[in-house]
């Protein structure tokens, strides 16, 4: 590996993250019709890795929010209804 490469590797990963990606599947009702549903959050340096994963989520049935962490500004909030829409560049 040429060191300047090298170099950008460290640099990128001594970023902050800025973006996440909240996401949770819903889980078959137990006795008593209780509904559960799990929810996990990953965290992001780029949008572009943000909105690949929110895509792969969205593919295996979960639902997903994303947005930016705080102190990063501007601050940025995607809803499940608007996630599609991020994730192909229309919003």
């Amino acid at each position: 590996m040429l060191p300047e490469v090298a170099a950008r590797k460290v640099e990128h990963l001594s970023d902050p993250d800025i973006w996440y990606v909240s996401y949770r599947t819903n889980i078959a009702a137990k006795r008593g019709g209780e509904h559960r549903s799990v929810r996990a959050t990953r965290r992001f340096k780029a949008e572009a890795e943000a909105k690949r994963f929110a895509e792969e989520m969205i593919k295996q049935g979960w639902s997903a929010i994303a947005g930016t962490l705080n102190p990063h500004t501007p601050k940025k909030t995607v809803a499940s209804t608007q996630i599609l829409d991020w994730i192909s560049g229309k919003r």
